[in-house]
Protein backbone atom coordinates (compact mmCIF):
# COMPACT_ATOMS: atom_id res chain seq x y z
CA UNK A 1 0.00 0.00 0.00
CA UNK A 2 0.90 3.69 -0.45
CA UNK A 3 3.25 4.99 3.05
CA UNK A 4 2.64 8.43 2.37
CA UNK A 5 -0.42 9.10 4.93
CA UNK A 6 -0.07 11.51 7.84
CA UNK A 7 -0.23 9.89 11.43
CA UNK A 8 -2.35 9.98 13.12
CA UNK A 9 -4.94 11.60 10.31
CA UNK A 10 -6.28 15.29 11.57
CA UNK A 11 -9.40 16.43 10.54
CA UNK A 12 -8.45 19.38 7.74
CA UNK A 13 -9.67 22.94 8.83
CA UNK A 14 -10.13 23.79 4.62
CA UNK A 15 -12.97 20.63 4.81
CA UNK A 16 -16.30 22.02 5.62
CA UNK A 17 -18.70 20.03 7.79
CA UNK A 18 -21.43 18.86 5.27
CA UNK A 19 -19.66 18.91 2.52
CA UNK A 20 -19.05 16.14 -0.09
CA UNK A 21 -15.25 16.10 1.01
CA UNK A 22 -16.53 15.27 4.37
CA UNK A 23 -17.55 11.52 2.89
CA UNK A 24 -13.73 10.73 2.83
CA UNK A 25 -11.17 9.99 5.95
CA UNK A 26 -8.67 8.89 3.59
CA UNK A 27 -8.36 8.89 -0.20
CA UNK A 28 -5.75 7.23 -2.76
CA UNK A 29 -4.24 9.08 -5.52
CA UNK A 30 -4.69 5.50 -7.64
CA UNK A 31 -6.49 2.94 -6.40
CA UNK A 32 -5.11 0.09 -4.57
CA UNK A 33 -5.06 -3.63 -6.71
CA UNK A 34 -3.60 -6.73 -5.83
CA UNK A 35 -5.07 -8.56 -9.40
CA UNK A 36 -6.80 -7.72 -12.42
CA UNK A 37 -8.44 -10.65 -12.84
CA UNK A 38 -10.96 -12.36 -10.67
CA UNK A 39 -14.73 -11.96 -10.32
CA UNK A 40 -14.54 -8.27 -9.23
CA UNK A 41 -12.21 -7.52 -11.45
CA UNK A 42 -12.52 -3.62 -12.97
CA UNK A 43 -14.70 -2.81 -9.26
CA UNK A 44 -13.82 0.21 -7.53
CA UNK A 45 -14.90 -0.13 -3.84
CA UNK A 46 -13.90 2.02 -0.09
CA UNK A 47 -13.80 0.36 2.90
CA UNK A 48 -14.92 2.62 6.42
CA UNK A 49 -12.72 3.47 8.51
CA UNK A 50 -13.52 1.14 10.87
CA UNK A 51 -11.64 -1.41 8.55
CA UNK A 52 -7.60 -1.99 8.41
CA UNK A 53 -6.10 -1.62 5.21
CA UNK A 54 -2.39 -2.37 5.43
CA UNK A 55 -0.37 1.21 5.87
CA UNK A 56 -3.39 3.30 5.89
CA UNK A 57 -4.07 4.51 9.81
CA UNK A 58 -7.27 3.36 10.69
CA UNK A 59 -8.92 5.93 12.97
CA UNK A 60 -12.99 5.06 13.47
CA UNK A 61 -12.92 8.81 13.09
CA UNK A 62 -11.14 9.56 16.52
CA UNK A 63 -7.43 10.71 15.63
CA UNK A 64 -6.01 10.25 19.15
CA UNK A 65 -7.24 6.49 18.31
CA UNK A 66 -5.64 5.86 15.13
CA UNK A 67 -3.11 3.10 14.37
CA UNK A 68 -1.31 1.90 11.58
CA UNK A 69 -2.18 -1.79 10.37
CA UNK A 70 0.14 -4.62 9.37
CA UNK A 71 -2.20 -6.32 7.91
CA UNK A 72 -5.45 -5.79 5.91
CA UNK A 73 -8.66 -6.95 7.10
CA UNK A 74 -9.69 -10.04 5.97
CA UNK A 75 -12.39 -9.35 3.96
CA UNK A 76 -10.74 -6.42 2.34
CA UNK A 77 -8.00 -8.81 1.29
CA UNK A 78 -10.08 -11.21 0.32
CA UNK A 79 -11.92 -8.49 -2.36
CA UNK A 80 -8.53 -7.24 -3.15
CA UNK A 81 -7.80 -10.99 -3.90
CA UNK A 82 -11.17 -11.04 -6.40
CA UNK A 83 -9.83 -8.17 -8.39
CA UNK A 84 -11.07 -5.87 -6.82
CA UNK A 85 -9.52 -1.95 -6.32
CA UNK A 86 -10.02 -0.39 -2.75
CA UNK A 87 -9.59 3.62 -3.37
CA UNK A 88 -9.97 4.96 0.52
CA UNK A 89 -10.88 4.98 3.33
CA UNK A 90 -14.41 7.21 4.67
CA UNK A 91 -15.92 8.76 7.22
CA UNK A 92 -18.49 7.49 9.81
CA UNK A 93 -19.96 8.14 13.37
CA UNK A 94 -17.04 7.73 15.87
CA UNK A 95 -16.56 4.41 16.70
CA UNK A 96 -19.15 3.68 14.78
CA UNK A 97 -21.65 4.48 17.53
CA UNK A 98 -24.97 6.30 15.65
CA UNK A 99 -26.57 5.92 12.52
CA UNK A 100 -26.81 10.09 11.28
CA UNK A 101 -23.52 10.30 9.74
CA UNK A 102 -22.76 13.82 12.20
CA UNK A 103 -20.58 11.82 15.13
CA UNK A 104 -17.53 12.62 13.44
CA UNK A 105 -14.76 15.60 14.06
CA UNK A 106 -13.98 14.71 10.04
CA UNK A 107 -17.61 16.67 9.44
CA UNK A 108 -20.98 15.79 9.01
CA UNK A 109 -21.38 13.72 5.95
CA UNK A 110 -24.33 14.77 3.85
CA UNK A 111 -27.12 13.33 2.50
CA UNK A 112 -26.29 12.90 -1.40
CA UNK A 113 -29.75 14.37 -2.69
CA UNK A 114 -30.30 17.24 -0.13
CA UNK A 115 -27.36 18.33 1.43
CA UNK A 116 -29.73 20.10 4.29
CA UNK A 117 -30.44 16.54 5.36
CA UNK A 118 -28.35 13.49 7.47
CA UNK A 119 -26.92 10.71 5.60
CA UNK A 120 -27.56 7.83 7.97
CA UNK A 121 -24.62 6.43 9.85
CA UNK A 122 -22.78 5.00 10.54
CA UNK A 123 -21.27 3.92 7.49
CA UNK A 124 -22.09 7.32 6.43
CA UNK A 125 -18.82 8.23 3.93
CA UNK A 126 -19.36 4.47 2.32
CA UNK A 127 -23.23 5.15 1.71
CA UNK A 128 -22.34 8.58 -0.01
CA UNK A 129 -19.65 7.82 -2.55
CA UNK A 130 -21.61 4.38 -3.61
CA UNK A 131 -24.77 6.73 -4.10
CA UNK A 132 -22.71 9.62 -5.98
CA UNK A 133 -21.01 7.11 -7.99
CA UNK A 134 -17.46 7.92 -6.94
CA UNK A 135 -16.69 3.64 -5.94
CA UNK A 136 -19.16 0.44 -7.43
CA UNK A 137 -19.36 -0.21 -3.89
CA UNK A 138 -18.25 0.07 -0.06
CA UNK A 139 -17.89 -1.87 2.77
CA UNK A 140 -19.41 -0.51 5.94
CA UNK A 141 -20.58 -2.20 9.26
CA UNK A 142 -23.73 -2.83 10.82
CA UNK A 143 -24.61 -3.56 14.24
CA UNK A 144 -27.63 -1.34 15.02
CA UNK A 145 -28.52 -0.61 11.35
CA UNK A 146 -25.44 1.34 10.33
CA UNK A 147 -25.04 -0.23 7.03
CA UNK A 148 -28.88 -0.32 6.04
CA UNK A 149 -30.08 3.46 7.25
CA UNK A 150 -27.80 5.15 5.03
CA UNK A 151 -28.53 2.79 1.97
CA UNK A 152 -32.18 4.14 2.11
CA UNK A 153 -31.40 7.39 2.87
CA UNK A 154 -29.08 7.07 0.05
CA UNK A 155 -31.32 5.43 -2.76
CA UNK A 156 -29.48 2.41 -2.79
CA UNK A 157 -28.79 -1.33 -1.81
CA UNK A 158 -27.32 -2.12 2.03
CA UNK A 159 -27.03 -5.57 2.44
CA UNK A 160 -26.65 -6.69 5.89
CA UNK A 161 -25.75 -10.58 5.78
CA UNK A 162 -25.89 -12.92 8.37
CA UNK A 163 -23.91 -12.62 11.21
CA UNK A 164 -20.73 -14.27 10.98
CA UNK A 165 -20.87 -14.90 7.46
CA UNK A 166 -18.18 -12.35 6.64
CA UNK A 167 -14.78 -12.49 8.70
CA UNK A 168 -14.49 -9.43 11.30
CA UNK A 169 -11.27 -10.04 11.65
CA UNK A 170 -9.74 -6.60 11.04
CA UNK A 171 -12.62 -4.46 12.24
CA UNK A 172 -12.32 -2.38 15.24
CA UNK A 173 -15.93 -3.62 17.22
CA UNK A 174 -18.78 -1.75 18.19
CA UNK A 175 -20.14 -4.56 19.90
CA UNK A 176 -18.66 -7.97 18.66
CA UNK A 177 -21.13 -10.18 19.50
CA UNK A 178 -23.48 -8.70 16.95
CA UNK A 179 -21.15 -6.86 14.66
CA UNK A 180 -21.61 -7.36 10.88
CA UNK A 181 -19.70 -6.29 7.98
CA UNK A 182 -21.91 -4.89 5.42
CA UNK A 183 -22.33 -4.32 1.48
CA UNK A 184 -23.08 -1.23 -0.10
CA UNK A 185 -23.50 -0.62 -3.90
CA UNK A 186 -26.81 0.94 -6.23
CA UNK A 187 -27.61 -2.57 -7.46
CA UNK A 188 -28.30 -6.14 -5.54
CA UNK A 189 -26.18 -7.92 -8.17
CA UNK A 190 -23.35 -5.97 -7.33
CA UNK A 191 -23.93 -6.22 -3.56
CA UNK A 192 -24.35 -10.33 -4.17
CA UNK A 193 -20.83 -10.44 -5.98
CA UNK A 194 -19.04 -8.83 -3.08
CA UNK A 195 -21.08 -11.27 -0.82
CA UNK A 196 -20.04 -14.30 -2.63
CA UNK A 197 -16.24 -13.10 -2.67
CA UNK A 198 -15.87 -11.66 0.71
CA UNK A 199 -17.80 -14.78 2.90
CA UNK A 200 -16.23 -17.74 4.19
CA UNK A 201 -15.35 -19.08 7.78
CA UNK A 202 -12.32 -17.79 9.58
CA UNK A 203 -11.30 -19.77 12.66
CA UNK A 204 -9.69 -16.67 14.26
CA UNK A 205 -12.66 -14.65 13.92
CA UNK A 206 -14.35 -15.66 17.01
CA UNK A 207 -17.72 -15.26 15.55
CA UNK A 208 -17.16 -16.74 11.84
CA UNK A 209 -19.30 -19.42 11.63
CA UNK A 210 -20.45 -22.22 8.27
CA UNK A 211 -24.26 -21.21 8.00
CA UNK A 212 -26.30 -23.42 6.35
CA UNK A 213 -27.93 -20.91 3.64
CA UNK A 214 -31.50 -21.44 1.96
CA UNK A 215 -31.49 -22.02 -1.35
CA UNK A 216 -34.78 -21.96 -2.64
CA UNK A 217 -36.63 -18.63 -3.44
CA UNK A 218 -39.25 -17.40 -1.58
CA UNK A 219 -42.64 -19.03 -3.23
CA UNK A 220 -44.62 -16.59 -5.42
CA UNK A 221 -47.58 -16.07 -3.25
CA UNK A 222 -44.75 -15.22 -0.87
CA UNK A 223 -46.26 -13.74 3.02
CA UNK A 224 -44.67 -10.92 3.77
CA UNK A 225 -45.15 -9.33 7.61
CA UNK A 226 -45.65 -5.88 7.98
CA UNK A 227 -45.95 -4.52 11.47
CA UNK A 228 -49.05 -3.82 12.67
CA UNK A 229 -47.78 -0.74 14.99
CA UNK A 230 -46.00 1.64 12.62
CA UNK A 231 -44.48 4.94 13.79
CA UNK A 232 -43.36 7.69 11.46
CA UNK A 233 -42.45 10.46 13.56
CA UNK A 234 -45.08 12.50 11.98
CA UNK A 235 -43.51 11.72 8.87
CA UNK A 236 -46.84 11.59 6.01
CA UNK A 237 -44.69 11.20 3.37
CA UNK A 238 -42.43 8.28 4.93
CA UNK A 239 -46.03 6.99 5.72
CA UNK A 240 -47.33 7.37 2.21
CA UNK A 241 -44.20 6.00 0.73
CA UNK A 242 -44.27 3.12 2.97
CA UNK A 243 -48.02 1.70 1.89
CA UNK A 244 -46.76 2.37 -1.57
CA UNK A 245 -43.71 -0.27 -1.38
CA UNK A 246 -46.29 -2.34 0.26
CA UNK A 247 -48.58 -2.43 -2.65
CA UNK A 248 -45.77 -2.95 -4.92
CA UNK A 249 -45.14 -6.12 -3.28
CA UNK A 250 -49.09 -7.11 -2.96
CA UNK A 251 -48.06 -6.85 -7.24
CA UNK A 252 -45.08 -8.77 -7.02
CA UNK A 253 -47.33 -11.54 -5.69
CA UNK A 254 -46.81 -10.73 -2.10
CA UNK A 255 -49.42 -11.36 0.64
CA UNK A 256 -49.51 -9.06 3.97
CA UNK A 257 -49.60 -10.48 7.04
CA UNK A 258 -50.02 -8.12 10.35
CA UNK A 259 -47.49 -8.76 12.61
CA UNK A 260 -46.69 -7.57 16.76
CA UNK A 261 -44.06 -5.64 16.47
CA UNK A 262 -43.56 -4.89 20.44
CA UNK A 263 -41.62 -7.36 20.82
CA UNK A 264 -38.92 -6.26 18.04
CA UNK A 265 -39.33 -2.92 19.85
CA UNK A 266 -38.37 -3.93 22.56
CA UNK A 267 -35.97 -6.05 21.71
CA UNK A 268 -34.09 -3.26 19.50
CA UNK A 269 -34.57 -0.85 23.34
CA UNK A 270 -32.33 -3.23 24.79
CA UNK A 271 -28.79 -2.34 22.76
CA UNK A 272 -28.73 0.67 24.38
CA UNK A 273 -31.17 0.96 27.44
CA UNK A 274 -29.69 -1.41 28.92
CA UNK A 275 -26.44 -3.93 30.06
CA UNK A 276 -26.10 -4.88 26.83
CA UNK A 277 -24.58 -1.23 26.14
CA UNK A 278 -21.47 -2.69 28.31
CA UNK A 279 -20.37 -4.22 25.19
CA UNK A 280 -19.61 -1.10 22.66
CA UNK A 281 -17.78 0.07 26.33
CA UNK A 282 -15.81 -3.17 26.00
CA UNK A 283 -14.89 -2.67 22.93
CA UNK A 284 -12.72 0.50 23.33
CA UNK A 285 -12.05 0.56 26.91
CA UNK A 286 -8.59 0.72 27.01
CA UNK A 287 -8.46 3.93 24.92
CA UNK A 288 -11.46 5.15 26.52
CA UNK A 289 -10.39 4.82 29.92
CA UNK A 290 -6.93 6.55 29.07
CA UNK A 291 -8.83 9.11 26.88
CA UNK A 292 -12.25 9.90 27.26
CA UNK A 293 -11.42 12.92 26.15
CA UNK A 294 -10.23 12.31 23.01
CA UNK A 295 -14.59 11.01 22.01
CA UNK A 296 -16.54 13.86 20.91
CA UNK A 297 -20.07 14.08 22.42
CA UNK A 298 -22.57 12.00 22.39
CA UNK A 299 -20.55 8.42 22.00
CA UNK A 300 -18.64 9.68 25.08
CA UNK A 301 -21.56 9.73 26.78
CA UNK A 302 -22.80 6.27 25.32
CA UNK A 303 -19.89 4.17 25.83
CA UNK A 304 -19.83 5.89 29.92
CA UNK A 305 -22.51 4.18 30.44
CA UNK A 306 -21.21 1.30 29.90
CA UNK A 307 -19.00 1.42 32.84
CA UNK A 308 -22.35 1.32 35.09
CA UNK A 309 -23.28 -2.05 35.20
CA UNK A 310 -22.24 -5.35 36.60
CA UNK A 311 -21.86 -8.62 35.28
CA UNK A 312 -25.49 -9.85 36.44
CA UNK A 313 -26.87 -6.84 34.69
CA UNK A 314 -25.72 -8.17 31.95
CA UNK A 315 -26.81 -11.46 32.36
CA UNK A 316 -30.31 -10.50 32.87
CA UNK A 317 -30.70 -8.33 30.00
CA UNK A 318 -29.25 -12.00 27.89
CA UNK A 319 -31.83 -13.19 29.57
CA UNK A 320 -34.34 -11.07 28.48
CA UNK A 321 -33.00 -11.07 24.85
CA UNK A 322 -33.92 -14.82 24.76
CA UNK A 323 -37.00 -14.64 25.88
CA UNK A 324 -38.10 -12.13 23.23
CA UNK A 325 -36.49 -13.63 20.56
CA UNK A 326 -38.50 -17.01 21.75
CA UNK A 327 -41.63 -14.48 21.18
CA UNK A 328 -40.72 -13.29 18.02
CA UNK A 329 -39.91 -16.82 16.73
CA UNK A 330 -43.93 -17.12 16.51
CA UNK A 331 -43.54 -14.90 13.79
CA UNK A 332 -42.00 -16.65 11.85
CA UNK A 333 -44.21 -19.81 11.23
CA UNK A 334 -46.53 -17.42 9.53
CA UNK A 335 -44.50 -15.46 7.08
CA UNK A 336 -42.00 -16.09 4.80
CA UNK A 337 -39.75 -12.59 5.15
CA UNK A 338 -40.47 -9.54 7.45
CA UNK A 339 -41.04 -5.95 5.88
CA UNK A 340 -40.20 -2.96 7.60
CA UNK A 341 -39.20 0.98 6.18
CA UNK A 342 -35.49 1.13 6.81
CA UNK A 343 -35.69 4.67 8.72
CA UNK A 344 -38.86 6.20 9.22
CA UNK A 345 -38.32 9.33 8.06
CA UNK A 346 -35.43 11.81 7.11
CA UNK A 347 -33.58 14.52 9.52
CA UNK A 348 -31.94 17.39 9.03
CA UNK A 349 -28.42 18.39 10.28
CA UNK A 350 -29.52 21.33 12.12
CA UNK A 351 -32.47 18.85 13.65
CA UNK A 352 -30.12 16.14 14.46
CA UNK A 353 -28.02 18.99 15.83
CA UNK A 354 -30.69 20.06 18.52
CA UNK A 355 -31.27 16.99 19.97
CA UNK A 356 -28.75 14.04 18.64
CA UNK A 357 -30.37 11.23 20.94
CA UNK A 358 -33.51 11.33 20.05
CA UNK A 359 -33.59 11.97 16.78
CA UNK A 360 -30.50 9.21 16.00
CA UNK A 361 -33.17 6.90 17.98
CA UNK A 362 -35.59 7.11 15.62
CA UNK A 363 -33.79 6.53 12.58
CA UNK A 364 -33.32 3.25 14.00
CA UNK A 365 -36.58 2.45 15.01
CA UNK A 366 -36.95 -0.51 12.70
CA UNK A 367 -33.21 -2.14 12.68
CA UNK A 368 -31.71 -2.40 16.32
CA UNK A 369 -33.15 -5.32 16.74
CA UNK A 370 -31.96 -7.35 13.92
CA UNK A 371 -28.98 -8.83 14.98
CA UNK A 372 -29.46 -8.99 18.20
CA UNK A 373 -32.11 -11.76 17.39
CA UNK A 374 -29.54 -13.04 14.54
CA UNK A 375 -31.74 -12.07 11.41
CA UNK A 376 -30.61 -11.55 8.22
CA UNK A 377 -31.47 -8.28 6.40
CA UNK A 378 -31.13 -6.25 2.53
CA UNK A 379 -32.11 -2.87 2.44
CA UNK A 380 -33.50 -2.00 -0.98
CA UNK A 381 -34.95 1.80 -2.45
CA UNK A 382 -38.78 1.97 -2.91
CA UNK A 383 -38.90 5.77 -4.19
CA UNK A 384 -38.45 9.12 -4.08
CA UNK A 385 -40.57 11.21 -2.16
CA UNK A 386 -42.64 14.37 -3.11
CA UNK A 387 -39.71 16.12 -1.44
CA UNK A 388 -37.27 14.93 -3.84
CA UNK A 389 -35.84 12.22 -0.67
CA UNK A 390 -35.72 8.60 -0.80
CA UNK A 391 -37.47 6.32 0.75
CA UNK A 392 -35.92 2.68 1.43
CA UNK A 393 -37.80 -0.73 2.55
CA UNK A 394 -35.98 -3.38 4.33
CA UNK A 395 -36.35 -7.16 3.88
CA UNK A 396 -35.26 -9.65 6.72
CA UNK A 397 -35.22 -13.42 6.99
CA UNK A 398 -34.10 -15.88 9.40
CA UNK A 399 -30.01 -16.59 9.51
CA UNK A 400 -29.47 -17.83 6.25
CA UNK A 401 -31.46 -16.70 4.57
CA UNK A 402 -29.55 -13.73 2.42
CA UNK A 403 -29.85 -15.64 -1.17
CA UNK A 404 -33.67 -15.52 -0.74
CA UNK A 405 -33.86 -11.78 0.20
CA UNK A 406 -31.35 -10.86 -2.25
CA UNK A 407 -33.83 -12.55 -4.77
CA UNK A 408 -37.04 -10.98 -3.58
CA UNK A 409 -35.01 -7.38 -2.84
CA UNK A 410 -33.77 -7.21 -6.58
CA UNK A 411 -37.38 -8.32 -8.12
CA UNK A 412 -38.55 -5.08 -6.27
CA UNK A 413 -35.62 -3.00 -6.76
CA UNK A 414 -36.24 -3.04 -10.47
CA UNK A 415 -40.08 -3.20 -10.31
CA UNK A 416 -39.42 0.67 -9.13
CA UNK A 417 -37.68 1.89 -12.28
CA UNK A 418 -35.52 4.16 -9.99
CA UNK A 419 -32.25 5.71 -10.92
CA UNK A 420 -29.14 4.05 -9.52
CA UNK A 421 -28.31 6.22 -6.23
CA UNK A 422 -28.17 9.96 -6.81
CA UNK A 423 -26.20 9.49 -10.19
CA UNK A 424 -29.23 9.51 -12.31
CA UNK A 425 -28.15 6.91 -14.71
CA UNK A 426 -30.90 3.31 -15.12
CA UNK A 427 -30.46 0.37 -13.36
CA UNK A 428 -29.19 -2.50 -15.38
CA UNK A 429 -30.84 -6.03 -16.38
CA UNK A 430 -31.06 -7.77 -13.20
CA UNK A 431 -29.13 -10.86 -12.38
CA UNK A 432 -30.18 -14.53 -11.21
CA UNK A 433 -29.26 -15.46 -7.88
CA UNK A 434 -26.90 -18.01 -8.61
CA UNK A 435 -26.81 -19.94 -5.43
CA UNK A 436 -31.02 -20.29 -6.34
CA UNK A 437 -30.65 -20.95 -9.33
CA UNK A 438 -31.12 -24.90 -8.97
CA UNK A 439 -31.18 -26.55 -5.63
CA UNK A 440 -28.43 -29.00 -4.78
CA UNK A 441 -29.96 -32.02 -5.40
CA UNK A 442 -32.18 -31.23 -8.92
CA UNK A 443 -30.18 -33.30 -12.16
CA UNK A 444 -28.66 -31.32 -14.83
CA UNK A 445 -31.72 -30.02 -17.37
CA UNK A 446 -32.41 -32.49 -20.27
CA UNK A 447 -35.21 -33.17 -22.85
CA UNK A 448 -36.08 -36.13 -20.55
CA UNK A 449 -36.06 -34.34 -17.30
CA UNK A 450 -36.67 -30.72 -18.66
CA UNK A 451 -38.73 -28.32 -21.00
CA UNK A 452 -36.85 -25.62 -22.45
CA UNK A 453 -39.33 -22.40 -22.13
CA UNK A 454 -38.44 -18.87 -23.78
CA UNK A 455 -39.54 -16.25 -21.91
CA UNK A 456 -39.78 -12.79 -22.95
CA UNK A 457 -41.63 -10.22 -20.81
CA UNK A 458 -42.50 -10.54 -16.74
CA UNK A 459 -41.10 -13.93 -16.31
CA UNK A 460 -37.28 -12.61 -17.04
CA UNK A 461 -34.68 -12.87 -14.15
CA UNK A 462 -35.73 -10.41 -11.69
CA UNK A 463 -39.01 -9.08 -13.31
CA UNK A 464 -42.19 -9.68 -10.69
CA UNK A 465 -43.40 -13.18 -11.87
CA UNK A 466 -39.60 -14.77 -12.38
CA UNK A 467 -40.39 -15.70 -8.56
CA UNK A 468 -42.82 -18.45 -10.23
CA UNK A 469 -40.10 -19.91 -12.35
CA UNK A 470 -37.47 -20.12 -9.88
CA UNK A 471 -40.09 -21.67 -7.03
CA UNK A 472 -40.70 -24.65 -9.61
CA UNK A 473 -36.48 -25.08 -9.56
CA UNK A 474 -36.94 -23.83 -13.53
CA UNK A 475 -32.75 -22.54 -14.71
CA UNK A 476 -31.76 -20.02 -16.57
CA UNK A 477 -30.46 -21.42 -19.58
CA UNK A 478 -29.25 -18.65 -21.76
CA UNK A 479 -30.40 -15.28 -23.14
CA UNK A 480 -31.01 -15.07 -26.67
CA UNK A 481 -32.96 -13.54 -29.02
CA UNK A 482 -36.07 -14.15 -31.92
CA UNK A 483 -35.42 -14.76 -35.31
CA UNK A 484 -36.50 -11.37 -36.50
CA UNK A 485 -40.01 -11.86 -37.59
CA UNK A 486 -41.55 -10.94 -34.22
CA UNK A 487 -43.69 -7.69 -32.67
CA UNK A 488 -43.88 -6.86 -29.18
CA UNK A 489 -46.30 -5.38 -27.98
CA UNK A 490 -47.45 -3.91 -24.33
CA UNK A 491 -50.86 -5.34 -23.20
CA UNK A 492 -53.23 -2.83 -21.66
CA UNK A 493 -54.58 -3.03 -18.12
CA UNK A 494 -52.25 -6.17 -16.94
CA UNK A 495 -50.93 -6.20 -13.39
CA UNK A 496 -48.24 -7.14 -13.62
CA UNK A 497 -47.08 -5.56 -16.83
CA UNK A 498 -46.69 -7.94 -19.29
CA UNK A 499 -46.01 -7.95 -22.98
CA UNK A 500 -47.53 -9.82 -26.15
CA UNK A 501 -45.10 -11.28 -28.92
CA UNK A 502 -46.50 -11.94 -32.23
CA UNK A 503 -44.94 -13.62 -35.28
CA UNK A 504 -45.34 -11.62 -38.71
CA UNK A 505 -44.84 -12.38 -42.18
CA UNK A 506 -43.32 -9.23 -42.86
CA UNK A 507 -41.95 -6.00 -40.63
CA UNK A 508 -40.29 -8.13 -37.86
CA UNK A 509 -37.47 -7.87 -35.62
CA UNK A 510 -35.52 -9.52 -33.26
CA UNK A 511 -36.57 -9.62 -29.77
CA UNK A 512 -34.72 -10.46 -26.53
CA UNK A 513 -35.67 -13.75 -24.74
CA UNK A 514 -34.68 -15.74 -21.79
CA UNK A 515 -34.67 -19.61 -22.36
CA UNK A 516 -35.15 -21.13 -19.42
CA UNK A 517 -35.29 -25.14 -18.77
CA UNK A 518 -38.35 -25.98 -16.09
CA UNK A 519 -38.22 -29.36 -14.74
CA UNK A 520 -41.20 -31.43 -16.29
CA UNK A 521 -43.08 -32.36 -13.36
CA UNK A 522 -43.61 -28.39 -12.27
CA UNK A 523 -44.52 -27.52 -16.41
CA UNK A 524 -48.56 -28.17 -15.09
CA UNK A 525 -48.69 -25.85 -12.38
CA UNK A 526 -46.56 -23.43 -14.16
CA UNK A 527 -48.84 -23.53 -17.27
CA UNK A 528 -51.80 -22.39 -14.70
CA UNK A 529 -50.88 -19.64 -13.58
CA UNK A 530 -50.31 -18.14 -16.76
CA UNK A 531 -53.39 -15.68 -17.69
CA UNK A 532 -55.15 -15.12 -21.03
CA UNK A 533 -54.24 -13.45 -23.34
CA UNK A 534 -51.06 -15.46 -23.08
CA UNK A 535 -50.44 -18.94 -24.16
CA UNK A 536 -48.08 -21.55 -24.75
CA UNK A 537 -47.16 -21.78 -28.58
CA UNK A 538 -43.66 -22.06 -30.46
CA UNK A 539 -41.02 -19.53 -30.92
CA UNK A 540 -37.93 -19.45 -33.01
CA UNK A 541 -34.66 -18.20 -32.27
CA UNK A 542 -32.02 -16.33 -33.74
CA UNK A 543 -29.71 -19.65 -34.21
CA UNK A 544 -33.25 -21.23 -35.82
CA UNK A 545 -34.28 -23.12 -32.53
CA UNK A 546 -37.46 -23.61 -32.31
CA UNK A 547 -38.23 -24.13 -28.36
CA UNK A 548 -41.94 -23.45 -26.43
CA UNK A 549 -42.72 -19.54 -25.18
CA UNK A 550 -45.14 -17.22 -24.43
CA UNK A 551 -46.91 -16.25 -27.35
CA UNK A 552 -50.34 -14.10 -27.52
CA UNK A 553 -54.24 -14.21 -28.81
CA UNK A 554 -54.05 -11.28 -31.36
CA UNK A 555 -57.71 -10.08 -30.18
CA UNK A 556 -55.37 -8.58 -26.94
CA UNK A 557 -53.05 -6.34 -29.44
CA UNK A 558 -55.84 -4.36 -31.29
CA UNK A 559 -55.23 -1.73 -27.50
CA UNK A 560 -51.72 -2.41 -27.04
CA UNK A 561 -48.50 -0.26 -28.07
CA UNK A 562 -46.10 -1.89 -30.17
CA UNK A 563 -43.12 -1.60 -28.53
CA UNK A 564 -40.69 -3.69 -31.06
CA UNK A 565 -38.33 -0.49 -31.69
CA UNK A 566 -37.51 -1.34 -27.83
CA UNK A 567 -35.70 -4.22 -29.16
CA UNK A 568 -36.84 -6.23 -25.89
CA UNK A 569 -39.29 -5.75 -22.53
CA UNK A 570 -36.85 -4.69 -20.05
CA UNK A 571 -35.78 -1.74 -22.60
CA UNK A 572 -38.91 -0.68 -23.21
CA UNK A 573 -39.07 -0.89 -18.98
CA UNK A 574 -36.32 1.30 -18.79
CA UNK A 575 -37.44 4.18 -21.36
CA UNK A 576 -40.74 4.63 -19.13
CA UNK A 577 -38.74 5.86 -16.17
CA UNK A 578 -35.85 7.18 -17.84
CA UNK A 579 -36.01 7.33 -21.32
CA UNK A 580 -32.92 9.72 -22.01
CA UNK A 581 -30.52 7.93 -19.25
CA UNK A 582 -27.83 5.07 -20.64
CA UNK A 583 -27.50 1.78 -19.68
CA UNK A 584 -25.31 0.88 -16.79
CA UNK A 585 -21.62 0.11 -17.88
Amino acid sequence: MPSAFPFPPAPSASVASGTPACAWITRFDAPFTTTAAGPLAGLRFAAKDNIDAAGVPTTAACPDFAYVPAEHAVVVQRLLDAGAALTGKTNLDQFACGLNGSRSPYGAVPNSFDARYVSGGSSSGSAYVVATGECDFALGTDTAGSGRVPAGLNNIVGLKPSKGLISARGVVPAAQSVDCVSILARTVSTAVRVLEAAMGYDARDPYSRELAMATRPFPAAFRFGVPAQLEFFGDALARTAFDGAVARLVALGGVPVPVDYAPLAEAAGLLYESALVAERYAAVRGFFDARADAVIEPVRSILAAGRSYDAAQVFQAQHRLRALGQEAAAMWRGIDVLCVPTAPTHCTLEAMARDPVQRNRELGQYTNFVNLLDYAALSVPASIRPDGLPFGITLIGPAGSDWQLADLGQRFHHDTGLAQGATGVALPAPQPIAALARPACAPAPSSATHLALVVVGAHLSGLPLNGQLTERGAVLERRAATAPRYRLYALADTVPPKPGLQRVDTGGAAIDVEVWQVPLEAVGSFLALVPAPLALGSVELADGRWEHGFVCEGHALAAARDITAFGGWRAYLASLSSPLIPADR
